[in-house]
């Protein structure tokens, strides 16, 4: 077993995973796994640069999740930076301060790249189910993009297109610096029409209809499982590999959009730094259920994290 820490750092979290894995036999034992809302992308889609209180809150979070892996003692670290830090001017600011907390440089991977790490580490507990068809169809539902990748048991196509919950709600749901709570049917028009362009783009370089299995990734999709499931807590193992239906899906994005900000803060599986984007990405949803007919979305809790775990052996 050799052990190893990843760190995923997206638009909105940023997550860790220390974990024992034996390249031979494909085991895996999870040591630590855990999420910080640093909201990195904060003002990116406007402004072009990564806000300074964005930068410090982010590097808190690495100043913690290097106390972990050294405690933990993993041998190898990856630390892979996705389409916030693509999109900033000052993406070098970020780079040194990374590289001076955990000691490694963070890969600001490309969304081909990102979208080959969530593959991985979606389907590797898949590829021996008789009860799921392929081709798999992985979405990954990120803050400021979203991928899209079709494959059996390897990529045959991938695509990252830029729509995402944080996109999506600072582009169509912010009026004078505050989100609308809650928001008017023509800014939900509006960022439906955002979406559907964007699964155009994907639709371009992947062939979503021919996906048989749909597997939605990342922290929208696992809110939306967490409300389907009825759950008092959120609990990761309830929800890794749920079957959540369609029409189940609807109903709960019609009402993260009609609802105002206090009553989805009360839901209790609400993480409180996805009060405010759940509607966005729960409209990303359920615009590539439609799209591609699914009837249901297979929810994963691995994804590009641990994709980025087993790079590393």
């Amino acid at each position: 077993m050799i052990r190893v820490a990843g760190i995923d750092c997206g638009t909105n979290s940023i997550r860790l995973l220390v974990a024992d894995l034996d390249p031979s036999t494909g085991g895996f034992t999870e040591l630590d796994r855990r999420m910080i809302v640093v909201r990195l992308g904060q003002g990116v889609d406007k402004t072009g640069r990564l806000a300074p209180e964005a930068l410090e809150r982010t590097f808190a979070a690495c100043r913690e999740y290097a106390a972990v892996i050294k405690e933990l003692g993993a041998e190898r670290l990856r630390f892979v930076a996705t389409s916030a830090s693509r999109d900033a001017e000052n993406r070098d600011e970020f780079v040194r301060g990374v590289l001076d907390i955990l000691g490694v440089e963070p890969e600001v991977i490309s969304g081909d790249q990102e979208a080959e790490f969530s593959f991985t580490g979606a389907t590797k507990e898949l590829t021996g189910r008789q009860d799921l068809e392929r081709p798999f169809l992985v979405v990954d539902i990120g803050g400021g993009s979203t991928e899209f990748v079709v494959g059996e048991e390897h990529v045959r196509a991938a695509r990252s297109v830029d729509v995402g919950c944080v996109r999506m709600t600072e582009r169509h749901l912010v009026v004078d610096g505050e989100v609308t709570d809650p928001p008017t049917a023509e800014q939900v028009a509006a960022m439906r029409a955002d979406i559907e362009a964007a699964l155009d783009l994907a639709a371009e370089t992947v062939p979503l209809a021919e996906a048989r299995t749909l597997v939605g990734l990342a922290g929208s999709v696992t809110t939306v499982a967490g409300i389907a499931l009825g759950l008092s807590e959120y609990d990761s193992e309830a929800i890794h590999h749920a079957r959540i239906s369609y029409d189940r899906v609807r109903e709960i994005s019609d009402r993260m959009l009609t609802a105002t900000h206090a009553e989805r803060a009360a839901i209790p599986v609400m993480h409180p730094g996805r009060v405010d984007v759940i509607g966005a990405g729960a409209l990303v949803l359920v615009a590539i259920m439609e799209r591609t007919g699914a009837a249901e979305v297979v929810v994963s809790e691995h994804d590009i994290l641990d994709g980025i775990a087993w790079s590393l052996v």
